[in-house]
């Protein structure tokens, strides 16, 4: 699966995110980036959120008002199969190489677009590549460091052993 890079996202912490124009993908994540409580965001396995704005497109025909960085991704991407996206593949972002880790469990900051979106978008107990999978997300980790910019191609390289 070929996709492409849309936005880069980054806060001083919390969300939404905001669009920068380039960045630079370091060990701890998207350069600039802050993680308002370590103590379950960041770190390197997850160093970065990614998010498929097709995941963005059907959870606002679901009538929550997100749109890119809302959610607090770092890489908001087109064109990669979220339901085929799974822990350990790894993909070329821009010049970086990154690993995907875990899905994205939504906490409770995702309340401010409405009642029900944790519900929406994240099912506890849900098979490989249905329902909800992936919809909130995937962390990954850092493999490689290297600059990204919107429009950079994002692909699946291999898959970890």
């Amino acid at each position: 699966m070929n996709g492409r890079i849309l936005q880069l996202n980054i806060s001083n912490g919390g969300m939404p995110k905001q669009a920068i124009l380039q960045g630079e993908i370091t060990a701890q994540g998207l350069a600039g980036d802050v993680q308002r409580n370590r103590k379950y965001h960041g770190g390197p396995d997850q160093a970065l959120l990614l998010l498929t704005q097709e995941s963005i497109d059907e959870i606002k025909a679901l009538g929550f008002p997100v749109f890119p960085g809302a959610l607090g991704e770092n890489l908001t991407v087109t064109n990669l199969d979220r339901r085929q996206l799974r822990a350990g593949q790894r993909l070329r972002a821009g010049q970086a190489l990154i690993e995907i880790t875990k899905l994205r469990q939504p906490c409770r900051h995702l309340n401010v677009y409405g009642p029900g979106i944790q519900a929406a978008v994240y099912e506890k107990h849900a098979a490989p590549g249905t329902g909800a999978w992936g919809l909130a997300g995937f962390y990954c980790r850092v493999l490689q460091l290297g600059q990204v910019l919107p429009g950079d191609t994002i692909e699946i390289v291999d898959h970890a052993v």
